[in-house]
């Protein structure tokens, strides 16, 4: 281990300890969010916080897993995989062992619709974290060998993936629910998808994604404006202006579908889903609060008290808004014994029917809406978290002020609206149904 090395390590841990002593969060409205724009033109989201001599970038580009082309399902996965092996003059190895002496972390992460990056340096390393994660973003090398090094990995992933009952429901299920759409088609991709890209695939999905439309960045940390603008213009300023992503249309979820895939395991696995909301549905705040009554609590919802606690049919059991940008879903997941899982199912679809004919009572509002309300803080509670929520809500549009409004938006709920999104989603509506376990009877 280098000195240098061990010194970053050191401060690390250092660093780690004093967040650790100092862990209590601050309140949300001492949170001042600057939004800054780079001589380059770079809007950006900034905290600047000296807590811990620490730095945490978060950004997304436009366009994620659903701009894998028919035939090329993970190209975008991989492209993630690749970006810190080897960029500029550093191939693979010395790369990551320059970023191991530096003690700084860079990742990528291919979502559905964006494409999402993060850097994490302690303060004396700034430049030179910074310089690293430029050549990552705007030089990657794509070179051969750690290329097959990586496919070997996702394609060793894919085959544990092949007899995963949980793993073969959610890909099954997004089969059935977007036939023909780019939401259909697995994001890491198929054995034979992934062992067929190339370098040049790389190259090419690299030039269309990585531009500054749609580029949202957020900052947290000990750095001011002033010393942030031109390191994040070094980074992102000589992208293209623009790219060209494939357009993605919208498109309304599959139902109305039970289908079971017979799979030797001692488990079968259940996905139930919905048609959902989109993030800008004005009624999705209602249906947010009205779902973690449903499912979305862990030790508290209608679905773990039915089904773990009353009759021991799983260990765990819950239910997901999923709001992607072309399309919404309520889904329901649970695992459970082979010869209950028809139980399972049942016990399931008569709390989603119980929920939309009766709703919740005034007290379970009252409760869900305490709860919504008093854990937000704890989304903010470091450096990284807030980068993440800041993040998401630039991608989600929905305003540098949202982190002051979103517990009054959730206070204001009334038990009518609770109602009204339970009947929208939930009422006379055959959910898409997938199951995966032993062969049934």
């Amino acid at each position: 281990m280098s000195l240098v090395s061990a010194l970053g390590r050191g401060l690390v841990a250092f660093a780690l300890l004093f967040a650790a002593l100092a862990a209590l969060p601050r309140p949300l409205s001492a949170m001042e969010i600057q939004e800054i724009t780079t001589p380059g033109g770079l809007s950006v989201w900034l905290v600047e916080d000296d807590t811990v001599p620490i730095v945490a970038v978060k950004f997304a580009f436009a366009g994620g897993a659903s701009q894998d082309p028919e035939g090329g399902e993970g190209l975008t996965n991989l492209l993630s995989a690749m970006l810190d092996e080897g960029a500029g003059d550093l191939d693979s190895q010395a790369f990551q062992t320059r970023l191991e002496d530096l003690s700084v972390r860079i990742g990528f992460d291919a979502g559905r619709d964006n494409f999402y990056g993060a850097m994490r340096t302690l303060t004396p390393n700034i430049d030179d974290a910074f310089e690293m994660l430029r050549l990552a973003v705007t030089a990657p090398r794509f070179d051969a060998e750690p290329a097959e090094r990586m496919k070997r990995q996702i394609i060793a992933g894919l085959r544990r993936e092949a007899k995963d009952p949980d793993a073969i429901a959610g890909r099954r299920w997004a089969e059935l629910a977007y036939p023909g759409h780019a939401y259909s088609r697995p994001s890491r991709g198929t054995e034979e998808s992934v062992a067929a890209l190339s370098p040049q695939d790389l190259k090419d999905l690299h030039g269309r994604l990585f531009t500054r439309q749609g580029l949202k960045i957020t900052v947290v940390g000990a750095i001011t404006a002033e010393r942030l603008a031109p390191l994040l213009d070094s980074v992102f300023g000589a992208l293209p202006e623009t790219g060209e992503l494939t357009e993605v249309a919208d498109i309304a979820m599959a139902r109305g579908t039970m289908e079971h895939v017979a799979l030797d395991v001692p488990q079968t696995s259940i996905r139930i889903g919905l048609p959902g909301l989109k993030r800008d549905d004005p009624d999705f705040i209602p249906a947010f609060v009205m779902n973690h009554i449903l499912g979305g609590g862990t030790f508290s919802s209608w679905l773990f008290e039915e089904v773990r606690e009353k009759r021991g049919l799983a260990y765990s059991v819950g239910s997901y808004l999923l709001p992607y940008q072309h399309a919404g879903a309520w889904l329901a997941v649970t695992g459970t014994r082979a010869d209950r899982a028809d139980e399972s199912v049942e016990v399931i679809r008569a709390q989603m029917a119980r929920m939309a004919d009766k709703g919740p009572s005034e007290e379970e509002l009252a409760k869900a809406k305490a709860y919504l309300t008093g854990s937000y803080a704890l989304r903010f509670d470091t450096s990284d978290k807030i980068a993440d929520q800041l993040l998401g809500i630039q991608v989600e549009g929905l305003g540098r002020d949202y982190i002051d409004i979103r517990n009054d938006l959730i206070e204001a709920v009334t038990l009518d609206q609770v109602r009204a999104a339970a009947t929208r989603l939930l009422k006379g509506v055959d959910p898409l149904v997938v199951t995966v376990g032993p062969e049934k009877g």
